[in-house]
């Protein structure tokens, strides 16, 4: 197994000079070098062939003993030293101060045909940033972080990738719901990849101990490595910078509502320098059409990040990011215009993203996009089941789409909102015509935006509970299927469906803790 080491971040920025591991404050540094906690006893569960090629590796170093040892934790790759990121951040609106990698520990850095990848290991262990915490992962939260870090590419979602998925072999005490009911798990790691795993928080610690020398070396570390069409870093570039994390960030917010996919835990320290999905938690997607929805059990209260919170929530966190790269420009000026923007630019990005889910060649008018938001809220409307049926909405007979509406809710109150449904269906069909639109070129937008499949919770977690009996058949199932989410895959069309009664309430497949 040879990989070509690049290791950019490392050599870039400082090191924390203590090497023993053990809970502390870092300060001046950004990052902790750590030795991952050898597993008991190590075994391959899935490794995703994309990344494998993406990263220089083969299917037959997938199935060497180094490729596990590696991946698990058990052996570090030679001339390598892993590490743990030093950041901060805010958690649900408020101040937490240092938080860190505290169960991410990065490998290494690889160049393989023009394209970096940092690699990491989630769940191999304490750092120094872990807190109270033991460093590691169960299996039911890797097998979702693996399974959607993939699915979410393919759904052209802006995402960390996911090489591998590693049984420890080793017990892991956890309260899923923390309520005192703490229970033995099986211990698994997933190998996360991305271009770069800085976030927000990593700006936000050097500015928050007002560490300046190394808050420019982080920021001109990031520009020259992932952002070097700007030019060299001086206070003009580090405000076009900031413009283009901004734009990148509104950017995957539209992407998730295109595809109904809630984060649950939107903390700065949760986004990505690159606009990427980043830190699959108590994720989850919209099945009845719900924007006050959130799949995060710490937050059901105050719902901070429920769907329809996600874009404001966008740029209340580019907000802090400004204020830690402020001290880099000395003018608020030209942050807050390109904050404005990002506001502005909300609605328009908006309906000219659900104009392209309904198949308009044209923006819809923005009265009609509430319409039917609020109709799809009325009446738990399944987004992902009724967006992909419009491929077979007719315009010459608008009323006969209500057969699939009936097929599309999990209201039991069919009739009540009969006349609104009309109404929609019938000015929906009146732009169409207007429109003079094409059916096979509308079906074939509304097939290309609209996914057919998405990784629903309570598919998760049928593919965990099989897991924990060692069958892993259907995480190979359900990764197959989405990578082509598309399509129409008409041999698995039992997963284009409404959610079972019995996934309602059951444990994993409605609301998740951030430990989940």
């Amino acid at each position: 197994m040879k990989l070509n080491l690049n290791d950019t971040f490392r050599r870039a920025l400082p090191a924390d000079p203590v090497t023993e591991n053990y809970v502390r404050q870092v300060s001046g540094a950004a990052f902790s070098f750590v030795t991952p906690k050898k597993p008991g006893a190590p075994e391959l569960v899935h490794v995703s062939p994309q990344m494998l090629e993406a990263v220089g590796l083969t299917e037959k170093d997938a199935k060497s003993e180094e490729f596990l040892k590696v991946f698990s934790g058990a052996m570090v790759y030679p001339e390598t030293e892993p590490y743990a990121m030093n950041y901060a951040g805010h958690q649900f609106g408020n101040w937490a101060g240092q938080l860190g990698d505290g169960r991410a520990i990065n490998l290494f850095e690889v160049d393989h045909n023009g394209q970096q990848w940092a690699l990491q290991l989630k769940g191999a262990g304490r750092t120094p940033y872990s807190r109270g915490a033991d460093g590691l992962a169960v299996l039911r939260s890797s097998v979702r972080e693996y399974l959607c870090s993939e699915a979410m590419f393919h759904l052209g979602v802006p995402t960390t990738r996911a090489l591998s998925l590693v049984l420890t072999g080793d017990q892991v005490l956890r309260d899923m719901f923390y309520d005192g009911h703490a229970e033995y798990e099986k211990g698994a790691i997933v190998c996360r990849v991305a271009p770069t795993f800085v976030r927000f928080g990593n700006f936000q610690i050097f500015a928050w101990r007002q560490d300046l020398e190394n808050l420019k070396k982080l920021a001109d570390y990031t520009i020259t490595n992932f952002f070097p069409h700007l030019g060299e870093p001086s206070k003009d570039v580090y405000i076009e910078f900031f413009r283009e994390v901004c734009e990148q960030t509104l950017d995957l917010m539209i992407e998730w509502e295109r595809v109904g996919f809630v984060h649950g835990v939107m903390n700065t320290d949760n986004m990505s320098i690159l606009g990427l999905t980043i830190d699959y938690g108590p994720y989850g997607w919209l099945e009845n059409y719900d924007p006050n929805w959130t799949p995060n059990t710490t937050d059901a209260g105050l719902k901070r990040y429920r769907f329809g919170n996600q874009a404001p929530i966008g740029v209340w966190n580019l907000m802090q990011l400004g204020n830690a790269l402020f001290p880099l420009i000395e003018d608020a000026a030209p942050l807050e215009e390109i904050l404005a923007n990002y506001q502005t630019s909300y609605l328009p990005k908006h309906i000219k993203m659900m104009s392209d889910k309904l198949g308009l060649k044209n923006e819809a008018n923005e009265d009609l996009i509430l319409q039917l938001e609020k109709l799809l809220f009325d009446w738990e409307m399944d987004m992902t089941l009724f967006f992909r049926r419009l491929n077979r909405f007719d315009e010459s007979s608008p009323a006969d789409f209500w057969t699939e509406l009936e097929r599309s809710t999990y209201s039991d109150n069919f009739e009540k909102f009969r006349p609104k449904w009309i109404e929609f269906l019938n000015s929906y069909a009146e732009l169409l015509i207007t429109e003079k639109s094409e059916k096979a070129e509308r079906i074939e937008k509304i097939n290309s935006v609209n996914p057919k499949y998405v990784l629903r919770n309570y598919m998760a977690q049928l593919a965990i509970d099989a897991a924990d009996d060692r069958d892993y058949s259907l995480i190979d199932e359900l990764f197959n299927l989405l990578l082509n989410p598309y399509d129409e895959q008409p041999e698995s069309e039992k997963w284009f469906a409404l959610r079972p009664d019995w996934a309602k309430t059951k444990a994993g497949c409605s609301m998740l803790s951030c430990s989940s």
